[in-house]
């Protein structure tokens, strides 16, 4: 049987490794003794805050604690104004600390927005090989309307803050990304943009750099073109470059004050994959450089159980919204057999607290997720 696949740890090997000092945690310290700043937050939030402070203080001490300031999340923080660092710190700490504890509140601490199911690219290692999900007339293929898209926004601003605008397809499909980020811009603590880079062009780059997107990451798994290619199918490792490279320059060139971070992310499938490969090679042209564990995507309605009974922690921390509204507790269910709603139809906080989602939780806390497929043969916890 394979490993578990932890969500929360799928970070293999990572190239951003910031260390948090003193200096940051005295900053929100003072940021909570400031009644200026604490005036806007309910009990509850500067509970949770107040805890998140108490363990980055046991964090400094080498003490053991629930949360910690990891890497990614203090280059997140080092891009945010002041009065914004304790909420990133409250919903950080509900995005980290409810999945491991099975707390749900409200509202999803994230939100995944598919502007497009539609890709370009067939992965190795994606439910894109599934020609019956990603044949063009497939019921599953689509790009979401500028005009939904923003009903969403409007569902979810002031709620959720944690948003990234990717799943099941290359977001840059959709023509409309661009008049999306500007109805989005300012809107939220945290949004990032996933892509395969294929499509990035002068227009998208300024879409992106001009709209305070919080972090975009290019997808790619090595760093030669024989791999690359052997991985990625359909993409062109040359072309990949370029465009990686026009957005490195023009950000240079016109954003240079623009607090974004770049990153180049692979998914770790093949032995020939060598991290220090791609941190040679990619530290020239973006911020951070990660490899994320293999999870086996491709087709979780064929393979067989796993007697895997550990519950999956996505269930507490993210939600999907795909193209066309239907909201999923995850994307390894590509197909939408766990279906939980659409979204044109109920509040975020009735979907996410629902009888229908409320259960599938139950049944995962109590062991019985080999009862739910696809739940049953995959193998995220």
């Amino acid at each position: 049987m394979k490993k578990v696949y932890k969500k929360k740890d799928s970070f293999l090997e990572k190239s951003f490794l910031n260390t948090v000092d003193s200096h940051l945690i005295k900053k929100i310290q003072d940021l909570r003794s400031n009644e200026n700043q604490i005036k806007k937050f309910s009990n509850y939030e500067l509970k949770i805050i107040d805890k998140a402070i108490s363990d980055c203080d046991d964090q400094l001490l080498n003490k053991k604690s629930d949360f910690n300031i990891k890497n990614n999340s203090l280059a997140e923080i080092q891009t945010l104004p002041e009065n914004k660092i304790l909420d990133y710190l409250f919903h950080r700490y509900r995005y980290e600390i409810f999945p491991d504890k099975k707390i749900t509140d409200n509202y999803p601490p994230l939100i995944q927005i598919e502007p497009s199911s539609v890709c370009n690219y067939r992965c190795v290692f994606c439910f894109m090989t599934d020609k019956k999900f990603s044949d063009k007339k497939s019921s599953h293929m689509g790009t979401m309307s500028l005009d939904f898209y923003k009903e969403i926004i409007d569902k979810i601003e002031d709620k959720v803050q944690f948003v990234t605008l990717a799943s099941r397809g290359e977001p840059l499909v959709n023509k409309n990304l661009g008049q999306m980020l500007s109805y989005s811009k300012d809107k939220f603590l945290s949004l990032k943009i996933n892509t395969n880079a294929s499509l990035l062009n002068e227009t998208n780059i300024h879409d992106i750099l001009s709209n305070n997107v919080s972090t975009i990451v290019f997808s790619a798994d090595a760093a030669d073109k024989n791999l690359y290619e052997k991985l990625r199918v359909r993409g062109k490792f040359e072309k990949v470059i370029k465009n990686i490279k026009l957005f490195k320059d023009i950000k240079e060139k016109h954003y240079r004050e623009q607090k974004i971070i770049t990153r180049v992310s692979g998914v770790k499938f093949s032995k020939d994959q060598k991290f220090t490969d791609m941190d040679n090679f990619w530290k020239e042209y973006v911020d951070q450089i990660a490899f994320v564990d293999y999870n086996p995507w491709e087709n979780s309605y064929e393979k067989a159980p796993n007697n895997i009974n550990e519950a999956c922690s996505d269930l507490w921390r993210r939600m999907f919204v795909w193209w066309d509204g239907k909201v999923n507790p995850c994307d390894v269910d590509y197909k939408s057999e766990l279906l939980l709603g659409n979204i044109r139809d109920y509040k975020i906080n009735e979907i996410w607290r629902s009888k229908k989602y409320e259960l599938l939780r139950f049944k995962h806390l109590n062991k019985n997720r080999q009862q739910v497929k696809p739940c049953a043969s995959c193998y995220v916890t």
